[in-house]
Protein backbone atom coordinates (compact mmCIF):
# COMPACT_ATOMS: atom_id res chain seq x y z
CA UNK A 1 0.00 0.00 0.00
CA UNK A 2 1.06 3.37 -1.07
CA UNK A 3 2.66 5.31 2.29
CA UNK A 4 -0.04 7.92 3.27
CA UNK A 5 0.67 11.61 2.67
CA UNK A 6 1.68 13.12 6.43
CA UNK A 7 -1.12 15.81 7.78
CA UNK A 8 1.91 18.80 7.00
CA UNK A 9 2.32 17.64 3.21
CA UNK A 10 -1.21 17.61 2.28
CA UNK A 11 -2.48 20.75 1.02
CA UNK A 12 -4.99 23.28 2.58
CA UNK A 13 -8.33 22.53 3.35
CA UNK A 14 -11.38 24.69 1.06
CA UNK A 15 -12.76 25.84 4.26
CA UNK A 16 -14.93 28.13 2.47
CA UNK A 17 -16.67 25.77 0.49
CA UNK A 18 -16.84 23.06 3.03
CA UNK A 19 -18.78 26.23 5.75
CA UNK A 20 -20.83 26.60 2.51
CA UNK A 21 -21.35 23.22 1.82
CA UNK A 22 -22.50 22.33 5.86
CA UNK A 23 -25.23 26.12 5.63
CA UNK A 24 -26.37 24.00 2.66
CA UNK A 25 -26.61 20.23 4.44
CA UNK A 26 -28.15 22.82 7.38
CA UNK A 27 -30.98 24.34 5.21
CA UNK A 28 -31.38 21.03 3.32
CA UNK A 29 -32.23 19.15 6.26
CA UNK A 30 -33.87 21.67 7.96
CA UNK A 31 -36.36 21.96 5.48
CA UNK A 32 -38.18 18.76 6.52
CA UNK A 33 -37.13 17.96 10.26
CA UNK A 34 -37.71 22.09 11.14
CA UNK A 35 -41.67 21.22 10.91
CA UNK A 36 -41.50 18.53 13.46
CA UNK A 37 -42.46 20.81 16.56
CA UNK A 38 -45.31 22.47 14.61
CA UNK A 39 -47.36 19.22 13.79
CA UNK A 40 -50.31 20.08 15.89
CA UNK A 41 -50.17 23.88 14.81
CA UNK A 42 -50.02 22.83 10.97
CA UNK A 43 -52.74 20.12 11.58
CA UNK A 44 -55.33 22.86 13.02
CA UNK A 45 -54.28 25.31 10.73
CA UNK A 46 -54.71 23.19 7.50
CA UNK A 47 -58.04 21.81 9.15
CA UNK A 48 -56.68 18.39 8.78
CA UNK A 49 -55.35 15.21 10.53
CA UNK A 50 -52.14 14.95 12.21
CA UNK A 51 -51.25 11.61 10.88
CA UNK A 52 -51.55 13.18 7.62
CA UNK A 53 -49.46 15.77 8.60
CA UNK A 54 -46.84 13.71 10.14
CA UNK A 55 -46.82 11.79 6.57
CA UNK A 56 -45.43 14.65 5.04
CA UNK A 57 -41.86 13.26 6.06
CA UNK A 58 -42.27 10.28 4.07
CA UNK A 59 -43.50 11.97 0.76
CA UNK A 60 -40.14 14.51 1.40
CA UNK A 61 -37.95 11.30 1.57
CA UNK A 62 -38.96 9.37 -1.71
CA UNK A 63 -38.95 12.17 -3.76
CA UNK A 64 -35.45 13.78 -1.80
CA UNK A 65 -33.63 9.79 -2.81
CA UNK A 66 -35.64 9.71 -6.45
CA UNK A 67 -33.86 13.52 -6.82
CA UNK A 68 -30.44 12.17 -5.48
CA UNK A 69 -30.31 9.36 -8.01
CA UNK A 70 -30.89 11.38 -11.18
CA UNK A 71 -28.83 14.38 -9.95
CA UNK A 72 -25.73 12.31 -8.96
CA UNK A 73 -25.85 11.13 -12.50
CA UNK A 74 -26.66 14.31 -14.06
CA UNK A 75 -24.20 16.06 -12.42
CA UNK A 76 -21.30 13.78 -13.90
CA UNK A 77 -22.75 14.09 -17.34
CA UNK A 78 -23.03 17.96 -17.45
CA UNK A 79 -21.52 19.75 -14.66
CA UNK A 80 -22.01 19.80 -10.29
CA UNK A 81 -22.59 23.76 -10.36
CA UNK A 82 -26.05 24.17 -11.51
CA UNK A 83 -27.33 21.67 -8.65
CA UNK A 84 -24.81 22.88 -5.99
CA UNK A 85 -26.48 26.25 -6.13
CA UNK A 86 -30.03 25.60 -8.12
CA UNK A 87 -30.74 22.89 -5.23
CA UNK A 88 -30.73 25.39 -2.51
CA UNK A 89 -32.18 28.10 -4.35
CA UNK A 90 -35.16 25.25 -5.62
CA UNK A 91 -35.57 24.56 -1.48
CA UNK A 92 -35.46 28.32 -1.12
CA UNK A 93 -38.39 28.79 -3.30
CA UNK A 94 -40.13 25.92 -1.98
CA UNK A 95 -40.37 26.83 1.62
CA UNK A 96 -41.34 30.26 0.92
CA UNK A 97 -44.73 28.75 -0.85
CA UNK A 98 -44.87 26.13 1.61
CA UNK A 99 -45.61 29.16 4.33
CA UNK A 100 -47.84 30.82 1.33
CA UNK A 101 -49.95 27.42 1.21
CA UNK A 102 -53.72 27.74 2.37
CA UNK A 103 -54.66 24.08 2.16
CA UNK A 104 -52.55 20.61 3.10
CA UNK A 105 -52.49 19.28 -0.52
CA UNK A 106 -50.45 22.52 -1.62
CA UNK A 107 -48.16 22.18 1.43
CA UNK A 108 -47.37 18.25 0.38
CA UNK A 109 -47.06 19.51 -2.96
CA UNK A 110 -44.27 22.15 -2.14
CA UNK A 111 -42.77 20.36 0.55
CA UNK A 112 -42.04 17.36 -1.55
CA UNK A 113 -40.42 19.31 -4.25
CA UNK A 114 -38.37 21.01 -1.74
CA UNK A 115 -37.37 17.64 -0.58
CA UNK A 116 -36.30 16.50 -4.20
CA UNK A 117 -34.33 20.09 -4.47
CA UNK A 118 -32.67 19.07 -1.16
CA UNK A 119 -32.03 15.90 -2.76
CA UNK A 120 -30.61 17.29 -5.84
CA UNK A 121 -28.18 19.13 -3.61
CA UNK A 122 -27.04 16.70 -0.92
CA UNK A 123 -25.26 14.31 -2.88
CA UNK A 124 -23.70 16.46 -5.31
CA UNK A 125 -21.56 18.41 -2.72
CA UNK A 126 -20.32 15.29 -1.35
CA UNK A 127 -18.92 14.66 -4.81
CA UNK A 128 -17.82 18.08 -5.10
CA UNK A 129 -15.87 18.24 -1.05
CA UNK A 130 -14.44 15.02 -2.30
CA UNK A 131 -13.27 16.66 -5.73
CA UNK A 132 -11.59 19.58 -3.80
CA UNK A 133 -9.26 17.61 -1.69
CA UNK A 134 -7.03 14.61 -1.43
CA UNK A 135 -7.67 11.07 -0.63
CA UNK A 136 -6.33 11.28 3.07
CA UNK A 137 -8.21 14.41 3.92
CA UNK A 138 -11.68 13.21 2.50
CA UNK A 139 -12.74 11.33 5.66
CA UNK A 140 -12.42 15.12 7.66
CA UNK A 141 -13.99 16.88 4.91
CA UNK A 142 -16.98 15.46 4.56
CA UNK A 143 -17.49 14.73 8.55
CA UNK A 144 -17.32 18.72 8.41
CA UNK A 145 -20.58 18.82 5.87
CA UNK A 146 -22.57 16.01 7.62
CA UNK A 147 -21.65 18.14 10.53
CA UNK A 148 -24.04 20.88 8.85
CA UNK A 149 -26.99 17.95 8.81
CA UNK A 150 -26.41 16.77 12.65
CA UNK A 151 -26.59 20.55 13.64
CA UNK A 152 -30.55 20.45 12.49
CA UNK A 153 -31.02 18.31 15.55
CA UNK A 154 -28.98 19.87 17.66
CA UNK A 155 -29.29 23.78 16.81
CA UNK A 156 -32.03 23.57 14.13
CA UNK A 157 -34.79 21.84 15.52
CA UNK A 158 -34.73 23.90 19.51
CA UNK A 159 -34.35 27.32 17.45
CA UNK A 160 -37.34 26.50 15.03
CA UNK A 161 -39.38 25.87 18.13
CA UNK A 162 -37.98 28.90 19.85
CA UNK A 163 -38.82 31.34 16.63
CA UNK A 164 -42.05 29.81 15.73
CA UNK A 165 -43.47 30.90 19.21
CA UNK A 166 -43.46 34.49 18.01
CA UNK A 167 -43.36 33.93 14.26
CA UNK A 168 -45.74 30.79 14.05
CA UNK A 169 -44.55 27.48 11.72
CA UNK A 170 -44.87 30.02 8.47
CA UNK A 171 -42.53 32.28 9.56
CA UNK A 172 -40.07 29.27 10.39
CA UNK A 173 -40.42 28.18 7.22
CA UNK A 174 -39.22 31.60 5.53
CA UNK A 175 -36.44 31.75 7.94
CA UNK A 176 -35.32 28.27 6.37
CA UNK A 177 -35.66 29.99 3.07
CA UNK A 178 -33.28 32.92 3.97
CA UNK A 179 -30.69 29.80 5.05
CA UNK A 180 -30.98 28.10 1.80
CA UNK A 181 -30.46 31.74 0.14
CA UNK A 182 -27.34 32.28 2.17
CA UNK A 183 -26.19 28.54 1.45
CA UNK A 184 -26.40 29.14 -1.91
CA UNK A 185 -24.78 32.38 -2.08
CA UNK A 186 -21.72 30.75 -0.66
CA UNK A 187 -21.25 27.77 -2.95
CA UNK A 188 -21.73 30.92 -5.64
CA UNK A 189 -18.81 32.20 -4.78
CA UNK A 190 -16.52 29.12 -3.03
CA UNK A 191 -17.51 27.18 -6.47
CA UNK A 192 -16.39 29.84 -9.18
CA UNK A 193 -13.27 27.85 -10.61
CA UNK A 194 -13.16 25.11 -13.24
CA UNK A 195 -12.17 22.62 -10.64
CA UNK A 196 -16.34 23.19 -9.98
CA UNK A 197 -17.55 22.78 -13.92
CA UNK A 198 -16.05 19.38 -14.23
CA UNK A 199 -18.02 17.02 -16.88
CA UNK A 200 -17.66 13.92 -15.62
CA UNK A 201 -18.78 10.71 -18.41
CA UNK A 202 -19.84 11.29 -21.39
CA UNK A 203 -23.07 9.39 -21.87
CA UNK A 204 -25.37 9.30 -19.00
CA UNK A 205 -27.07 5.67 -20.24
CA UNK A 206 -23.04 4.07 -19.25
CA UNK A 207 -23.29 5.84 -15.80
CA UNK A 208 -25.15 3.68 -13.14
CA UNK A 209 -23.06 0.41 -14.56
CA UNK A 210 -19.55 2.05 -14.10
CA UNK A 211 -20.63 3.84 -10.98
CA UNK A 212 -21.69 0.22 -10.15
CA UNK A 213 -19.27 -1.31 -10.81
CA UNK A 214 -16.33 -3.33 -7.86
CA UNK A 215 -17.64 -2.79 -4.69
CA UNK A 216 -19.70 0.18 -4.78
CA UNK A 217 -22.87 -2.09 -4.17
CA UNK A 218 -21.54 -3.64 -1.17
CA UNK A 219 -20.77 -0.02 0.26
CA UNK A 220 -24.26 0.78 -0.73
CA UNK A 221 -25.59 -1.86 1.17
CA UNK A 222 -23.23 -1.13 4.16
CA UNK A 223 -24.53 2.17 4.07
CA UNK A 224 -28.14 0.88 4.34
CA UNK A 225 -27.63 -0.99 7.06
CA UNK A 226 -25.70 1.69 8.89
CA UNK A 227 -28.48 4.47 8.82
CA UNK A 228 -31.34 1.28 9.93
CA UNK A 229 -28.65 1.79 13.29
CA UNK A 230 -28.47 5.34 13.67
CA UNK A 231 -32.24 5.94 12.24
CA UNK A 232 -33.75 3.52 14.55
CA UNK A 233 -32.60 5.67 17.49
CA UNK A 234 -33.32 8.61 15.63
CA UNK A 235 -36.75 8.34 15.69
CA UNK A 236 -37.39 6.45 18.63
CA UNK A 237 -35.40 7.47 20.89
CA UNK A 238 -37.26 10.27 22.48
CA UNK A 239 -40.40 7.88 22.80
CA UNK A 240 -38.19 4.99 24.41
CA UNK A 241 -37.44 7.76 26.91
CA UNK A 242 -40.85 8.92 26.86
CA UNK A 243 -42.95 5.31 27.36
CA UNK A 244 -39.78 4.02 29.71
CA UNK A 245 -39.56 6.81 32.19
CA UNK A 246 -43.04 8.58 31.96
CA UNK A 247 -41.35 11.54 30.62
CA UNK A 248 -43.22 14.69 29.33
CA UNK A 249 -42.06 15.96 26.27
CA UNK A 250 -40.21 19.13 27.46
CA UNK A 251 -38.43 16.42 30.00
CA UNK A 252 -36.96 14.94 26.71
CA UNK A 253 -35.39 18.07 25.27
CA UNK A 254 -31.76 18.02 27.13
CA UNK A 255 -31.67 14.14 26.38
CA UNK A 256 -32.35 14.63 22.86
CA UNK A 257 -29.56 17.35 22.36
CA UNK A 258 -27.01 15.13 23.93
CA UNK A 259 -28.16 12.60 21.69
CA UNK A 260 -27.81 15.06 18.84
CA UNK A 261 -24.27 16.39 20.08
CA UNK A 262 -23.25 12.62 20.25
CA UNK A 263 -23.85 12.40 16.82
CA UNK A 264 -21.47 15.60 15.99
CA UNK A 265 -19.10 14.38 17.82
CA UNK A 266 -18.90 10.65 16.53
CA UNK A 267 -19.32 12.44 12.89
CA UNK A 268 -16.00 14.50 12.91
CA UNK A 269 -13.95 11.61 15.24
CA UNK A 270 -15.08 9.58 12.48
CA UNK A 271 -13.23 11.91 9.65
CA UNK A 272 -10.12 12.12 11.63
CA UNK A 273 -9.94 8.21 12.24
CA UNK A 274 -11.26 7.32 8.67
CA UNK A 275 -7.68 9.84 7.59
CA UNK A 276 -5.49 8.07 9.79
CA UNK A 277 -5.84 4.93 10.15
CA UNK A 278 -5.12 2.51 6.90
CA UNK A 279 -7.98 0.95 6.32
CA UNK A 280 -11.39 2.52 5.85
CA UNK A 281 -13.31 -0.37 5.68
CA UNK A 282 -11.99 -1.80 8.87
CA UNK A 283 -12.31 1.28 10.51
CA UNK A 284 -16.43 1.56 9.49
CA UNK A 285 -16.52 -2.41 10.76
CA UNK A 286 -15.03 -1.79 14.15
CA UNK A 287 -17.25 1.57 14.29
CA UNK A 288 -20.08 -1.09 13.66
CA UNK A 289 -19.12 -3.47 16.35
CA UNK A 290 -19.09 -0.92 18.99
CA UNK A 291 -22.64 0.03 18.28
CA UNK A 292 -23.68 -3.83 17.87
CA UNK A 293 -22.22 -3.85 21.08
CA UNK A 294 -23.56 -0.75 22.61
CA UNK A 295 -27.03 -1.01 20.82
CA UNK A 296 -28.35 -4.05 23.42
CA UNK A 297 -27.49 -2.53 27.06
CA UNK A 298 -28.98 0.79 25.17
CA UNK A 299 -32.53 -0.79 25.17
CA UNK A 300 -32.09 -3.44 27.48
CA UNK A 301 -30.78 -1.75 30.83
CA UNK A 302 -32.83 0.66 32.12
CA UNK A 303 -31.98 1.51 35.66
CA UNK A 304 -32.73 5.33 35.65
CA UNK A 305 -32.84 7.88 33.20
CA UNK A 306 -29.28 9.31 33.58
CA UNK A 307 -27.76 5.97 32.60
CA UNK A 308 -30.01 5.22 29.29
CA UNK A 309 -29.25 8.82 28.47
CA UNK A 310 -25.62 7.80 28.74
CA UNK A 311 -25.78 4.89 26.79
CA UNK A 312 -27.64 6.53 24.39
CA UNK A 313 -24.63 9.47 23.59
CA UNK A 314 -22.47 6.79 23.46
CA UNK A 315 -24.59 4.40 21.16
CA UNK A 316 -24.77 7.34 18.74
CA UNK A 317 -21.70 8.60 18.97
CA UNK A 318 -19.89 4.95 17.92
CA UNK A 319 -22.26 4.60 15.28
CA UNK A 320 -21.51 8.16 13.65
CA UNK A 321 -18.05 7.14 13.95
CA UNK A 322 -18.85 4.89 10.86
CA UNK A 323 -20.05 7.59 8.42
CA UNK A 324 -16.91 9.35 7.57
CA UNK A 325 -15.12 6.18 6.45
CA UNK A 326 -17.97 5.54 4.37
CA UNK A 327 -18.28 8.35 2.86
CA UNK A 328 -14.66 8.92 1.95
CA UNK A 329 -14.33 4.97 0.46
CA UNK A 330 -17.43 5.82 -1.49
CA UNK A 331 -15.95 9.47 -2.66
CA UNK A 332 -12.59 7.31 -3.81
CA UNK A 333 -13.86 6.24 -7.55
CA UNK A 334 -12.62 7.68 -10.83
CA UNK A 335 -14.11 11.49 -11.45
CA UNK A 336 -16.63 10.95 -14.02
CA UNK A 337 -18.73 8.68 -11.87
CA UNK A 338 -18.32 10.53 -8.19
CA UNK A 339 -22.10 12.01 -8.70
CA UNK A 340 -23.54 9.15 -9.83
CA UNK A 341 -22.12 6.89 -6.68
CA UNK A 342 -22.80 9.89 -4.01
CA UNK A 343 -25.93 10.26 -5.40
CA UNK A 344 -27.16 6.50 -5.32
CA UNK A 345 -25.44 6.56 -1.76
CA UNK A 346 -28.24 9.23 -0.61
CA UNK A 347 -31.32 7.58 -2.24
CA UNK A 348 -29.25 4.46 -0.40
CA UNK A 349 -29.96 6.41 2.66
CA UNK A 350 -33.50 7.16 2.13
CA UNK A 351 -34.15 3.79 2.18
CA UNK A 352 -31.91 3.23 5.26
CA UNK A 353 -34.75 5.61 7.09
CA UNK A 354 -37.68 4.39 5.80
CA UNK A 355 -36.51 0.89 6.59
CA UNK A 356 -35.69 1.79 9.68
CA UNK A 357 -39.06 3.36 10.59
CA UNK A 358 -41.01 0.73 9.36
CA UNK A 359 -39.11 -1.83 11.04
CA UNK A 360 -39.35 0.37 14.39
CA UNK A 361 -42.76 0.06 14.20
CA UNK A 362 -43.06 -3.78 13.64
CA UNK A 363 -40.83 -4.63 16.08
CA UNK A 364 -42.91 -1.91 19.06
CA UNK A 365 -46.16 -3.61 18.18
CA UNK A 366 -44.52 -7.18 18.36
CA UNK A 367 -41.90 -6.87 20.91
CA UNK A 368 -42.18 -3.41 22.53
CA UNK A 369 -38.35 -1.64 22.94
CA UNK A 370 -36.95 -4.61 24.19
CA UNK A 371 -36.27 -6.15 20.81
CA UNK A 372 -35.14 -3.08 19.08
CA UNK A 373 -31.24 -3.76 20.79
CA UNK A 374 -31.12 -6.69 19.21
CA UNK A 375 -32.31 -5.90 16.03
CA UNK A 376 -30.30 -2.79 16.29
CA UNK A 377 -27.47 -5.03 16.52
CA UNK A 378 -28.03 -7.40 14.42
CA UNK A 379 -28.39 -4.46 11.62
CA UNK A 380 -25.00 -3.31 12.98
CA UNK A 381 -23.21 -6.60 12.26
CA UNK A 382 -24.89 -7.34 9.45
CA UNK A 383 -23.12 -3.88 8.09
CA UNK A 384 -19.78 -5.05 9.70
CA UNK A 385 -19.39 -8.29 7.78
CA UNK A 386 -20.49 -6.49 4.24
CA UNK A 387 -17.06 -4.57 5.40
CA UNK A 388 -14.92 -6.97 5.61
CA UNK A 389 -15.75 -9.41 3.13
CA UNK A 390 -13.13 -9.73 0.29
CA UNK A 391 -12.88 -7.36 -2.30
CA UNK A 392 -13.36 -8.01 -5.51
CA UNK A 393 -10.74 -9.96 -7.81
CA UNK A 394 -9.48 -7.15 -10.13
CA UNK A 395 -8.31 -5.26 -6.87
CA UNK A 396 -8.71 -3.71 -3.80
CA UNK A 397 -11.15 -0.97 -5.11
CA UNK A 398 -12.50 2.10 -3.63
CA UNK A 399 -11.76 2.77 0.11
CA UNK A 400 -9.39 -0.22 1.12
CA UNK A 401 -6.96 2.13 2.11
Amino acid sequence: MPHAPTPAALPKMPWALLAAAALGMFAASSSGTSRAPFLLDMSRDLATSLPLVANLVAGTSIAWGIASLLAGAGSDRWSRRPFLIGGPLGVACCMVMVSLSQSFWAVALWATLGGGCAGAFTGVIMAEASSRVQDRQRGRALGWVMAGQSLTLLVGVPLAAWIGVYIGWRGVNLCVAALALAAAAGLFATTGNPAAGRRGAKGGSASYRAALSGPVLRLLLMGMAERICYALTAVYFATFLQVTYSLSLGAVALPLALFAAGNILGTLAGGQLADRLPNRLFTFAGAMLGSAAMALPLFGYTPGVATSVGLGFGYVFVTSMARPALMASLANVPEAVRGTVLGLNVTAASFGWLGAASLGGWMMAAQGFSGFGPLAALMALAAAGFAVVPLNRRGRGPGAG
